[in-house]
């Protein structure tokens, strides 16, 4: 195991922060500041740590959210820790890797947590299984084989998609297009005759991103979270510069829109929002190849899709929704997906039979709740 350093840092500003990780492997804009403030409004407590070599040069980091149970639930004054797709190192260094897990162990242990919650962006390999096209990557899957051999197991919470297809963006544009499935092209070029056009978005735009989102939320039968929730997400990260909203119009009236977080020189297409009417214009081709764009002129090497399929048939819920970004000419690429460290294994047994039922609640009354305000 190697001589690393572990530090909790005392951060100033955001900048400060963000400067430190942009540069290391799997750099995520869910390891940013900024995604440090907004869950620090919302229960959750930041850790911003970092591992230096003895040289002083930061070789690693990690930032870990803790969110308190309150004594109601248990009789210690207990807590969760999440590590939003982290931490963040070269995972192919087998010592730093096992010196980064340990020292995790041990840094939740101390602050109470009944379990530490980790999702590296770091792949297990490329392309559908089955596939002739397809590869495993080595790194990841030894790193698997590390965990689950020192007391990290595979979690029943998955926070974020597992599996995901991005594109490479280094490509010109007409190279980008030519990569596409030609009815892809097709719709994008359709769109534009049929006289959509997108425009950049800002933050006077946040009320009408949020009625769309809920407009699809309730459509397409998922939970989202509260209008204040959601405005302090994007209104942080636009007045960062990490995310640009794109809405797309018909004859005036916004039908659709996205939103593109940037960090690192990557993108990601974290929202997306649409109504029912003009659904034929073809109005959400016109969107991701916009995003793609602006992500490109944005020196962004990549663009994530966000989200494919934990199971690559029919019957997966993700499939029509994978179906449509498959066109786009990206590469399915398949992570190491949320991995805990039981620190108190009997209350960890336990949390983990009760969260089911109370998310189960919550989905039902947000879903409720969102057609409600809809229909006001």
């Amino acid at each position: 195991m190697k001589n690393m350093t572990l530090e909790r840092l005392d951060i100033k500003d955001a900048a400060q922060w963000n400067r430190m990780i942009e540069t290391l492997p799997g750099a995520h804009a869910l390891q940013t500041w900024q995604w440090a403030e907004v869950k620090s409004k919302f229960g959750w407590e930041p850790f911003p740590l970092v591992w230096r070599d003895q040289n002083d040069t930061v070789t690693a980091a990690c930032l870990v959210l803790r969110r308190r149970i309150s004594p109601d639930v248990f009789a210690m004054r207990l807590g969760v820790m999440y590590a939003p797709r982290g931490p963040l190192l070269d995972w192919s260094d087998t010592g730093l890797a096992e010196q980064v897990l340990k020292d995790l162990q041990t840094f939740a242990k101390k602050q109470g947590a009944i379990f530490i919650k980790i999702d590296p962006d770091l792949p297990l390999g490329w392309g559908v299984p089955g596939v002739e096209s397809a590869e495993s990557h080595p790194v990841g899957l030894g790193v698997k084989e590390m965990l689950e051999s020192s007391g990290w197991v595979f979690s029943d919470e998955q926070i974020q998609f597992r599996n995901t297809v991005e594109v490479d963006l280094l490509p010109d544009e007409e190279d980008l297009l030519m990569r596409m499935k030609s009815k892809t092209r097709y719709n994008i070029r359709l769109a534009e005759k049929r006289g959509v056009s997108v425009r950049p978005g800002s933050t006077a735009d946040v009320d009408l991103l949020y009625g769309l989102y809920a407009h699809t939320a309730v459509r397409d039968d998922f939970l989202i979270r509260n209008k204040t929730y959601y405005q302090t997400v994007w209104q942080t990260f636009f007045d960062a510069g990490l995310a640009q909203p794109l809405i797309a119009e018909v004859e005036g009236q916004p039908v659709g829109g996205v939103i593109i977080f940037r960090f690192g020189g990557r993108a990601w297409y974290f929202y997306g929002m649409s109504l029912d009417e003009h659904r034929e214009k073809m109005f959400n081709y016109a969107l991701q190849w916009e995003a793609m764009r602006t992500a490109k002129a944005a020196d962004c090497q990549s663009y994530d899709l966000w989200g494919a399929p934990d199971e690559f048939n029919e019957e997966d819920p993700l499939w029509g929704v994978y179906r449509f970004k498959d066109g786009f000419g990206g590469q399915v690429v398949r992570t190491l997906g949320a991995f805990d460290f039981p620190v108190r294994p009997v209350l960890y047994h336990l949390y983990s039979q009760i969260l089911p039922k109370i998310l189960g609640w919550m989905r039902q009354r947000g879903k409720a709740e969102t057609k409600r305000r809809l229909s006001l």
